[in-house]
């Protein structure tokens, strides 16, 4: 593992050092164009020599729209274990010629696992018009081996992960957009949200099947599956200055989804999410970052519609999926730090590019919304390289408190 973990640290390091070459100019500052800042030298220079050539490609660079940054080769994942990959990042504006327009942020992965298996995810932010219309939502398509632990904390907490007891092959795609259209001139948003879920389990091992959650649903010795669709609104209330990794502002959002199967759904049941986040600068490119969330579900649930409590996105240190019930709650705080150098040489170009997190954090879980069975600890550090401004890689390790494990995560973007 450590093996894997240096190589793709190295890759992502070298283009690193590609984007740190090109800080003699200012070419995005808070997600907007500064194209007037470009050229910092007064010193008149030949227009035929090496220098005028090099701040001529640096000033196109800073007036194109589209940027990216595509990294590849072998990682690791606590779910998927050894695999090649890429991931890919995309920003740009709808409008360039707005300068007050935030930028649209694509972030999407790929990859192949050793083991068997191929995974794809996108969870596109998109801007238009001003801001006053937002695209937000999740993309993916997975075929992998996966572990499945039960529902409840008793038995997720006592569930053996293995391939006799929890494995089986996963077949899948999620299409979940939402439309967020901006109240007048507040910082309310308000939309519809689509939910198209397809979920195959199949080989399950040999205990899983005498699991009374899996057998209550469904499923077989031959498999269990499932399609979802739903119908829902959003209601958001969102000051951040960058949604993709704020240094201030709030965000907090109120999500309702009705699974019908005069929807195509299999099953009837609904969903209701809050989710609060805060962010708070104190310091340049210093933020502590907090948040609450509660995921609850009612009704005739899925195996695969459960609250999670324990993903790449919250609880980092808990496996995605082994803690599952129909009500999670969650609490994080977070301290952000990126390295601030005068950049004078290479070296110093290269730390500012790079720099921390810690967080900790506490999950709930239980049947319904207000009865708890169990708690879940968690804390962690991490790394961040910049590789567009404002836009980060994470390397975080995170502890799980309660199985006694420590997960690796890789990912674009910050984790809330």
């Amino acid at each position: 593992m450590k093996k894997i973990i240096a190589s793709t640290l190295l890759i992502i390091l070298s283009v690193t050092i590609g984007y740190a070459q090109e800080d003699g100019i200012q070419i995005v500052q808070d997600g907007k164009f500064s194209p007037n800042t470009v050229f910092q030298s007064t010193t008149p220079i030949d227009s035929t020599s090496k220098a005028f050539k090099k701040q001529q490609r640096k000033l196109e660079v800073a007036k194109r729209n589209l940027h990216y940054n595509i990294l590849g080769g072998p990682s690791y994942t606590p779910d998927f274990g050894v695999l090649i990959g890429g991931t890919a990042l995309l920003t740009f504006k709808m409008n360039p010629s707005d300068s007050l327009q935030l930028r649209s942020v694509i972030p999407s992965s790929i990859a192949v696992m050793l083991n068997g298996g191929v995974s794809f995810q996108s969870k596109p932010q998109l801007f238009f018009k001003e801001d006053k219309f937002r695209i937000f939502g999740q993309f993916s398509y997975k075929n992998s081996l996966e572990n499945f632990y039960g529902v409840g904390f008793d038995t997720n907490k006592d569930w053996v992960r293995s391939d006799s007891t929890s494995r089986y092959r996963y077949s899948g795609m999620q299409i979940n957009p939402w439309f967020l259209f901006r109240i007048k001139e507040t910082g309310f948003f308000i939309g519809p949200q689509i939910d198209i879920t397809l979920d195959k389990m199949m080989k399950p091992a040999k205990y899983m099947t005498e699991l009374p959650s899996y057998v209550h649903a469904g499923g077989t010795e031959h498999g269990y599956k499932n399609f979802s669709s739903g119908l829902g609104v959003l209601l958001s209330y969102d000051t951040r200055d960058i949604p993709a990794n704020a240094y201030k502002g709030v965000y907090l959002n109120f999500q309702g989804m009705l699974y019908q199967k005069f929807l195509g759904s299999n099953d009837n049941f609904y969903r209701l999410d809050i989710d609060y986040r805060q962010y708070k600068s104190v310091g340049n490119r210093k933020v502590i970052a907090w948040t609450l969330q509660t995921k609850n579900v009612f009704g005739d649930v899925p195996l695969n519609k459960y609250s999670l409590a324990g993903t790449p996105f919250d609880l980092r240190g808990y496996y995605t999926g082994q803690y599952r019930d129909k009500s999670a709650h969650l609490g994080i705080v977070e301290y952000r730090q990126m390295f601030n150098t005068d950049q004078s040489n290479w070296f110093k170009k290269i730390v500012n590019h790079l720099g921390f997190v810690v967080w900790g954090g506490c999950g709930f879980m239980g049947p319904n919304p207000v009865k708890i069975e169990g708690v879940l600890p968690n804390f962690g550090a991490g790394l961040r390289i910049e590789i567009q401004k404002r836009m980060n890689v994470r390397f975080d390790i995170g502890r799980n408190t309660v199985n006694k494990q420590n997960l690796f995560y890789f990912n674009m973007t910050e984790a809330f």
